[in-house]
């Protein structure tokens, strides 16, 4: 391990550094330990050379997390760091040597960063880190590379799926709200978190997939006359994308029979996943619709190859989303409707996962306030309580969360400074 890497893995101390104060624990955290059985909770959270903090701990308990503060103050950089303690990019999905901490202009002062989390799953204990290693040359002159490693209880992982065997981390965020007038790639990166999050196995196909599509593109572009390596590689599309669009139906028919319901103030929905996959897929069994697609991918490599990209595949599927009461395409509902239906959906998301691995995931609510009315917003924060969640959440106004009057925790975020209110 090089030297940030063992800072990034140190044991967590249970104390915090909230600016230059130590915050001891509470008798709140002893009373909060009593109640929050079937939740998934950080309760040390340390930040090194994170986006723009430099060395951060802070210790918190079961309940609410709530973060207040000016824009750019640093509030939604502690969200993107407990992102990472699932297999991913996290939820700006960038770069690993994008987050590691910067000038006030911009310019990097650290490739390499770390996270490091003492967590609670109902009563079992644990220590997550990760972080990334960056070389920025290597000894046969390539390029520069980086690594994000990852330990549990100090035993480096083989692979980032093993992650999400340990934890479960849900997330809404601002760039979310658009997410169902926007492009369906989006949708289904979406849809394949959830996925991930019940069936960390779901990560293995998907890379596969989009290497073998990759792979094909390239071949057909460089005219390859290997017609048996692309054929291989088509085989491949075929075999992990069928894998992939079961994997995705059979998760959509367990969420809509949670989230057809109205959860509070937020109504039901009605979700479906429409491709020509899928349609095969309601007609045939999984190795019938292999060897098709199969087939459609050799029928299709001229006309493929004058357009630069494989037009077959679970790639072109889309997430479709409707309201439960009124049959309206999310897509052409109102902006609060929008919002209000993608909360529903992570609610039920968190019940499902709930019932996987017996714990409440964390989560993660970035300006969660924005596009929803007063009733939907005291809706959200009573369920939110009510469900025993550890939830994160973000705002600029300290007034939005008197709701929680005093069932949740709360920081003060300034210039990358927290202090406990």
């Amino acid at each position: 391990m090089n030297e940030i890497s063992g800072q990034i893995f140190s044991p967590i101390i249970s104390k915090s550094v909230v600016g230059n104060r130590l915050l001891d624990e509470t008798p709140a955290m002893t009373e909060a330990s009593n109640v929050f059985k079937k939740q998934l909770s950080v309760t040390c959270l340390t930040l090194t050379n994170f986006r723009c903090y430099e060395q951060q701990r802070i210790v918190v308990d079961g309940r609410p997390v709530l973060l207040t503060g000016p824009n750019g103050a640093g509030k939604t950089n502690l969200l993107e760091a407990l992102s990472f303690l699932i297999p991913g990019r996290g939820l700006r999905r960038a770069k690993l040597r994008e987050v590691g901490r910067r000038s006030a202009k911009g310019r990097p002062l650290a490739f390499k960063w770390g996270v490091s989390a003492e967590l609670l799953a109902g009563d079992n204990k644990m220590e997550i880190g990760t972080g990334c290693e960056y070389t920025d040359t290597l000894d046969n002159g390539s390029r520069a590379r980086d690594k994000r490693v990852i330990k549990i209880n100090g035993t480096t992982l083989r692979n980032q799926a093993q992650l999400g065997q340990y934890t479960s981390v849900q997330w809404l965020t601002p760039q979310m709200d658009r997410l169902f007038i926007e492009s369906a790639s989006g949708r289904r990166r979406f849809l394949d978190q959830i996925v991930c999050g019940l069936d960390p196995g779901h990560a293995g196909p998907i890379a596969a997939y989009d290497h073998s599509v990759k792979n094909r593109n390239k071949l057909l572009q460089e005219g390859s006359s290997d017609a048996g390596w692309l054929s291989s590689v088509e085989g491949s599309i075929a075999r992990h994308g069928v894998a992939i669009a079961v994997r995705r139906l059979e998760t959509i028919e367990r969420l809509q029979a949670v989230c057809q319901y109205n959860n509070g103030s937020f109504p039901g929905s009605l979700i479906k996943m429409v491709g020509q996959i899928e349609d095969w897929l309601s007609e045939e069994p999984a190795l019938v619709v292999e060897d098709r697609l199969q087939s459609v991918l050799y029928d299709t490599r001229e006309s493929d190859t004058n357009s630069g990209y494989t037009s077959t595949g679970p790639h072109r599927s889309d997430f479709r989303v409707y309201h439960g009461e009124t049959g309206m395409e999310a897509a052409i509902c109102s902006t609060g409707e929008q919002k209000s239906l993608l909360v529903g959906i992570i609610l039920a998301v968190a019940k499902l996962q709930t019932e996987k691995k017996g714990f409440m995931p964390l989560l993660l609510l970035d300006e969660i306030a924005a596009h929803l009315d007063e009733s939907r917003r005291d809706s959200l924060f009573q369920l939110i309580i009510e469900m025993g969640a550890q939830a994160w959440i973000t705002g600029t106004e300290r007034e939005l969360f008197d709701r929680f009057s005093g069932r949740a925790q709360h920081f003060s975020v300034e210039n990358g400074e927290l202090i406990k209110i």
